[in-house]
């Protein structure tokens, strides 16, 4: 069964003339009708009755009409959606955004690709960790922005953005505030606001052992919203990514002695091809002004 048969067949029950269909599908009259016929031999049973110049459709044909005029709308359908694809016109792109990463500085990257990719349909999801190694790997998602850790660069295909590093964050008129940086030391006491969420906390806490620093967790939340508001309400001070302060009123002074900071990339599958969209979003990556 071809698709040309079925379009001869569709303008001949439109104008039950075989040499007006033949013109509408700028074919001669013995291709079409050649056409015609071979599709009734596949089918089994004749879609037309034949009465000298004139056809009339057969029993058969009127309840093949509607079928064969929807394979056409679904052969228009998947041209058109692979013609969008191509032009990257609302072609989908599936971004998943770890929890912990600030979202001012990554919304100006996506605001710009938008913008200069205005067809394209994004959707940013914002997933742990784990949840973005199973959703990379399973291809629910095109690509995860995330921290870089060996595992990652090890399992996966990765870009680096940039890198962040880990800044002390203290509630207006603490007394650490008026200091330029913090020592680790230094926080040795304090209180302090737990951010369960974040992939180096284990980290940071065996330095903080190692070091003999004591702190005493006041507050515990997976979200940075209420890390941040916490903190702000004077409850205690908190370790976080530099890029990821968003509350006005925060004091945030950098952690030294030792220095934490984080790398950011964008994750792929390493051998999974890139569609239009998401090497659109490469060169893109690739062409902005991250910070630092």
């Amino acid at each position: 069964m071809e698709m040309s048969q079925i379009r001869y067949v569709l303008a001949a029950a439109r104008h039950l003339n075989f040499t007006k269909a033949a013109a509408e599908c700028n074919v001669s009259q013995p291709a079409l009708t050649k056409g015609v016929k071979a599709l009734e031999d596949e089918l089994g049973a004749p879609v037309f009755h034949r009465e000298g110049r004139r056809i009339l459709l057969s029993d058969f044909g009127r309840s093949m009409l509607p079928h064969l005029q929807h394979i056409v709308d679904e052969a228009a359908a998947t041209q058109v959606l692979a013609q969008n694809f191509r032009l990257l016109e609302k072609v989908p792109l599936r971004l998943g955004v770890m929890s912990t990463i600030g979202h001012i500085r990554l919304a100006r990257f996506l605001a710009q690709f938008e913008k200069n990719h205005s067809g394209l349909e994004l959707s940013v999801s914002e997933q742990s960790p784990a949840e973005l190694k199973n959703n990379l790997s399973e291809g629910d998602i095109d690509a995860a922005v995330m921290t870089l850790t060996d595992e990652i660069a090890d399992t996966f295909r990765t870009h680096p953005l940039y890198d962040e590093r880990y800044v002390v964050v203290f509630p207006p008129e603490h007394r650490l505030g008026r200091l330029n940086a913090v020592t680790l030391d230094a926080l040795s006491g304090e209180n302090y606001v737990d951010r369960l969420s974040c992939e180096m906390r284990e980290m940071v806490m065996a330095v903080c052992a190692d070091k003999e620093v004591e702190l005493y967790a006041r507050f515990r939340s997976e979200r940075e919203d209420w890390v941040q508001a916490m903190v702000l309400a004077g409850i205690g001070f908190a370790f976080m990514p530099e890029y990821s302060v968003t509350l006005p009123g925060l004091i945030q002074r950098p952690l030294v002695e030792p220095a934490v900071e984080r790398r950011i990339a964008l994750v792929t599958v390493p051998g999974r091809k890139f569609s239009p969209a998401m090497d659109a979003l490469m060169r893109a990556a690739n062409g902005f002004a991250w910070p630092g």
